[in-house]
């Protein structure tokens, strides 16, 4: 046998990602995205050896998707199936590191829906779907949150009055946490590092941002709390704001809660600041030709960004790093460069043909002579999820079909 294939998935409600990864092989092989589902609108795109492909799956539900792609996948791993990993945004407290799928698991997930309204059933859509159609295969839930259940209680509580916290579960909770555990394990490995005894400040930037500081393999901060709005200037959510800010919206503008709430994650960040865009690559195109709005979203998303990673650093002991990722930190020069000029005070500066150099999928680090280490490393949390999955469903024996 040639390695594990674990199916990875990710539910969204009107949309399931995938990816096939087999633990001896560099890429996915195969990948792509049931999208729109429930809609006239459906559709199925994928990326295999073969090239690109996509087909139409007009009104199919998350778990015809999942029938859509069982052929696919079933082509594509010939050998057979080991397990499938899900991807799960918020764990609570209940989950300290990601577990085997069963009825108590599920039961927990449900239970913390009111913390993650949006992501939470979403998830579990995909996970009920996937064991419908693959009923017999061991299913592992890797959550977004369990790798921040490490931090310290003057790190994740919020100074209000403890019964919202004990009754409630009002604390920071912290999301991105497979990515940050990825890249900085990965960092560490590419500079042939102790991970257990090392220290580093991560950057995952994508249309949603955050920082985090690892110690010894263990998050110890991280800027999302509560939910995935609190922290840095996003691509469409506003990060930290004044907390009264919806009371004074309310009185000003009359707006509701749901209305402000709305705009806060949908219409605000890079894209309310620019009245532009969300998208990184538009708003550097158009600061070049002198966009106002677009200069001033990057200059304030690079000195929030900064400022976060500067207090993150009140957590480390030592800096062995800064680390880059997600899709403008693994691919903005440009941005890196904007932030780091900001962290001067922690001795850092880039080496700029290195910083050019580390696009696209490149890693490596990035600093100017003398400065404490800064890298970019690509994420690759289809990959975590499918290695955390594989090593709980190891006991498990033989290949599923």
């Amino acid at each position: 046998m040639t390695g594990n294939n674990i199916l990875v998935i990710n539910g969204g409600s009107s949309s399931l990602k995938f990816a096939l990864i087999n633990d001896q092989e560099a890429n996915p092989r195969i990948s792509g995205l049931a999208e729109r589902l429930g809609s006239v609108e459906a559709g199925l795109s994928w990326k295999d050896s073969q090239g690109k492909h996509s087909k139409a799956i007009s009104k199919a539900s998350h778990q015809q998707a999942l029938a859509e792609l069982l052929p696919l996948v079933q082509n594509a791993a010939p050998e057979g199936l080991q397990g499938v990993g899900h991807r799960v945004v918020h764990g609570g407290e209940a989950f300290t590191g990601s577990c085997l799928i069963d009825n108590s698991v599920i039961d927990a997930i449900r239970a913390t829906i009111p913390l993650a309204p949006l992501h939470n059933p979403a998830n579990l859509m995909g996970i009920e779907a996937a064991l419908a159609v693959f009923p017999d295969l061991p299913q592992v839930a890797v959550f977004d949150t369990a790798f921040h259940q490490s931090l310290p209680d003057y790190a994740y509580r919020y100074a209000i009055p403890t019964s919202l916290y004990e009754q409630h579960g009002v604390r920071r909770y912290g999301f991105h946490g497979t990515s940050h555990r990825y890249v900085s394990a990965e960092a560490a490995r590419l500079m042939n590092a102790d991970y257990q005894q090392s220290s580093w400040l991560t950057a995952h930037l994508g249309n949603g941002c955050s920082t985090c500081a690892i110690v010894n393999g263990q998050s110890r901060d991280t800027s999302m709390g509560l939910t995935p709005l609190e922290g840095v200037v996003m691509g469409t959510r506003s990060g930290d704001v004044d907390p009264n800010l919806h009371s004074h919206l309310a009185n000003v503008m009359g707006w509701t809660l749901a209305e402000v709430t709305r705009v806060l994650n949908n219409e605000s960040g890079l894209k309310g600041l620019s009245g532009l865009s969300n998208d990184m690559r538009t708003l550097e195109e158009a600061a070049s030709e002198g966009h106002a709005g677009a200069q001033l979203a990057m200059e304030v998303f690079c000195y929030r960004l900064a400022k976060s990673l500067a207090s993150m650093a009140c957590a480390l002991p030592q800096l062995d790093g800064l680390i880059f990722t997600g899709g403008i930190g693994e691919n903005s020069p440009l941005i890196r460069s904007k932030t780091v000029a900001h962290l001067r005070l922690l001795g850092l500066q880039l080496d700029d043909a290195a910083n050019l150099r580390c696009i696209r999928g490149v890693a490596g680090e990035i600093q100017a002579s003398g400065s404490p280490r800064v890298l970019v490393v690509p994420t690759n949390e289809e990959l975590q999820i499918a290695l955390d999955t594989l090593n709980l469903i190891q006991p498990h024996g033989a290949a599923h079909a």
